[in-house]
């Protein structure tokens, strides 16, 4: 919003001061001196009321004109407030469709947690399975080598004899 230049700075001082109590009272104390003027018949009476209500008259219309000057001002900065709020509103938009994409983004990394577990989980199967199938191997390779050594061991004793 830009600030205020000189008439607008003074059109909206003046509708602040004729707001305002002090505003009220000199008002109250203007009309009650005109009102005391013509009962006490100080000036003519023609004379009195044509200048109190030129006076009035005149101090209405640029009232009026101070007024519509601080409602074009304050349109003014609604607008760009307006324009201020579509701005955000656009960024929140923006950040909620990063929003769905670090979501989706999330989601595929849990899967892919998910699947490297599933893949660990079956190595695990696999290496006990290649170890029990080791183990087995191994006790067959000492059966076959325990045999070996009875063979060669009768071998030996069918020789001696």
């Amino acid at each position: 919003m830009s600030a205020p230049k000189g008439m607008e700075k003074a059109a909206l001082a003046i509708t602040r001061w004729i707001g305002s109590t002090q505003s009220i009272l000199l008002h109250t104390a203007f009309f009650a001196i005109m009102i005391f003027l013509l009962l006490k018949r100080v000036f003519p009476f023609d004379t009195l009321i044509l200048v109190f209500n030129t006076a009035v008259s005149l101090e209405a219309i640029y009232l009026a004109l101070f007024i519509q000057m601080t409602v074009n001002s304050q349109a003014e900065s609604i607008q760009e407030v307006g324009k201020d709020i579509d701005e955000i509103q656009e960024d929140i938009d923006e950040m909620q469709e990063d929003v769905e994409e670090i979501q989706e983004d999330v989601d595929e990394l849990q899967e892919d947690v998910e699947d490297i577990g599933e893949d660990v989980e079956e190595m695990t199967e696999e290496d006990k399975a290649e170890e029990r199938e080791d183990e087995e191997q191994r006790k067959t390779l000492t059966d076959i080598q325990t045999d070996l050594r009875k063979l060669m061991d009768d071998i030996e004793k069918l020789k001696s004899r």
